[in-house]
């Protein structure tokens, strides 16, 4: 019986690299999306050592619409069917909508939402002629309210959110699965970035990578469309549509802006 291969988007760091460990102990073939080609090769060479499964990659940066492209051109070429594809590249800034560097966060909303939306078509329709595969859709437990101060950054995983409950509804019968995965702050490069600014929720009780990929990998593995990682943000993301729209965005902001204090 043939290996199934997965591919994962973001693979280099944090939950996506977490998720090529995941799924390489279970002895899944895999297909390494990042932009770093040097980092990819470093990481292919180690898992291929370590788990003994076989490792192809490609380095482009999806934000590019072309990137998407050229990814689905690539294993085309190389005669590779994707049974499982992880959509976890993303970014965002923090700060006041007026003031973010607007064609970064123009990048970041190519990545998140457009870019990730392509490449799921493109490999759903090859799944779907096979009556078989799965998708996890990276977002995050932003995407259940509105996030002033991370504005465009929540608004497009709750884009992530409902495009992807939307999708599992459609592909009910045809064999193929999507799941959504819904973190909350993680130990990942994009919180590590965000931590110079002092704001407590990118320092404080800060969810381990491997933690939320483990997650990811086990509700993907028994059919869940939403998977939120931990009981307490369950309750959280559920008790939101029990409140004010008003309160929820304001009490949204000042979780955002609260900063740790300086000894």
């Amino acid at each position: 019986m043939t290996a199934e291969t997965v591919l994962i988007t973001g693979a280099t760091k944090g939950i996506g690299y977490e998720f090529t460990k995941v799924f390489a102990e279970q002895c899944y073939n895999l297909v390494l999306v990042a932009r770093d080609s040097v980092l990819l090769d470093q990481q292919a060479e180690s898992l291929k050592k370590e788990y003994g499964v076989q490792v192809n990659t490609f380095a482009g940066d999806l934000s590019s619409y072309t990137a998407v492209e050229g990814l689905y051109r690539y294993l085309k070429s190389e005669g590779i069917d994707i049974d499982i594809l992880i959509n976890n590249a993303g970014a965002g800034g923090l700060g006041l909508m007026t003031e973010l560097d607007i064609k970064k966060e123009m990048e970041y909303l190519q990545l998140n939402m457009i870019s990730l939306s392509y490449l799921t078509r493109l490999i759903a329709d090859d799944m779907v002629k096979r009556k078989q595969g799965k998708i996890l859709n990276v977002a995050s437990t932003a995407a259940f309210q509105p996030t002033p101060r991370m504005s465009m950054y929540g608004a497009s995983k709750s884009y992530v959110l409902f495009f992807t409950e939307a999708i599992a509804e459609e592909l009910k019968g045809t064999g193929v699965q999507a799941s959504v995965l819904c973190p909350p702050s993680t130990k990942t490069p994009l919180t590590q970035g965000l931590a110079s600014t002092r704001t407590k929720i990118f320092i404080k009780n800060l969810i381990e990578p491997q933690v939320v990929a483990k997650c990811g990998y086990d509700g993907l593995m028994k059919n869940k469309t939403v998977i939120i990682p931990g009981f307490k943000n369950k309750l959280m993301a559920k008790s939101v549509g029990l409140l004010p729209r008003k309160w929820v965005t304001i009490y949204s902001r000042k979780l955002i802006e609260q900063k740790v204090k300086q000894h």
